[in-house]
């Protein structure tokens, strides 16, 4: 079954087509990020009129790619939420229209549940159920996935996200944005155990998460000793960043841990925009092998947000739910557990 995905739920406009959710037969993204580096993070209202001038031609060139025309179709999936109401409303409008005039199945995608999904593009994907790990800008949270791609969420954050805390922190040392792949990149060269930040771990068994006061204690840091200059000797940039980073990852592999074996489960699979940081992944690496669990990692382009991934959780939406068509009166949700 060939589904087009569609995603417009923040900054980037991207549509896909995808064969029985697992073959990507074109993939296209247009960012943003020169548009919002200026402003140190996103513009809601900058960001929909992006989405406005990209959209049917970031379609058209997937339609293209995938040698494709409407009427091979046989569903157009598109975010339906959450994200920011306005980015969101640009897509979903375009996938309604579309599915209308081809006369096509419409079906409505949780953005979360299309993250999950991106588990299903890799070469292995899992079989049976897992835990999953989703971690973004705008998301952290754990949830239990039957092999049908159903989740069941097991703890979500209390408040900051942990991308939300990389691109907060990056912004208080002068790194710019998005403050993800900076504090990636300067990290590799520092020392984690140079600095000791808090690991809110929170009550005992709990599965929920915190990274507002580990941001809170670099801010304090900062104010108090300053931003450190990188390769400087005894206390580097480089050092802080590591530090900050190790604390985060730290968080994340105890928690997905815990919850894998809570489950019962021998699959782990982490994915969203955090998922592509080197050291999350390495740790993750070193924590399945010790523990002889199966680690599935999406390829960096389906850890950010794409609509491959939107396809692929399309296709399993749609198969789940018998093939039924969803109504094309539905409204974009800017918040959707």
């Amino acid at each position: 079954m060939l589904i087009l995905g569609v995603e417009s739920s923040c900054d980037e406009t991207a549509a896909a087509v995808v064969a029985d959710g697992r073959a990507v037969l074109s993939d296209v993204v247009a960012s943003q990020i020169a548009v919002h580096r200026p402003y140190g993070g996103v513009v809601p209202e900058l960001a929909s009129r992006k989405h406005v001038e990209a959209v049917l031609p970031v379609i058209q060139t997937a339609m293209d790619q995938a040698g494709l025309g409407l009427d091979e179709l046989d569903a157009v999936a598109a975010t339906q939420g959450p994200g920011l109401i306005g980015a969101l409303l640009v897509g979903l409008s375009a996938a309604k229209a579309i599915a209308y005039a081809a006369g096509k199945p419409m079906v409505a995608v949780n953005h979360l549940e299309g993250h999950m999904a991106a588990a299903f593009l890799e070469a292995q994907p899992p079989e049976r159920a897992w835990v999953c790990l989703v971690v973004s800008g705008g998301h952290t949270a754990l949830y239990r996935v039957q092999p049908d791609g159903r989740g069941e969420c097991l703890g979500t954050t209390l408040d900051d996200a942990a991308g939300e805390a990389f691109d907060k922190v990056s912004k208080v040392l002068g790194l710019g944005y998005p403050g993800g792949a900076a504090i990636d990149l300067l990290a590799r060269s520092g020392d984690p155990r140079a600095h000791r930040f808090p690991r809110s771990y929170l009550e005992k068994n709990s599965l929920d998460f915190s990274f507002s006061g580990l941001k809170t204690a670099v801010a304090y840091f900062v104010k108090k000793s300053g931003v450190p200059a990188a390769g400087a000797p005894g206390g580097s940039l480089e050092d802080l960043a590591a530090a900050f980073q190790e604390a985060v990852v730290d968080v994340l592999v105890m928690k997905t841990l815990a919850a894998a074996a809570r489950c019962g489960v021998r699959d782990l699979a982490v994915v969203g925009g955090v998922a592509a940081n080197s050291r999350l992944r390495e740790r993750f690496e070193l924590a399945a092998a010790s523990d002889h669990l199966r680690l599935h990692l999406p390829p960096l382009r389906y850890c950010t947000d794409n609509a491959a991934m939107i396809a692929a959780a399309g296709y399993q939406s749609w198969r789940r739910n018998g093939f039924c068509r969803d109504p094309l009166n539905l409204d974009a949700r800017s918040r959707w557990l």
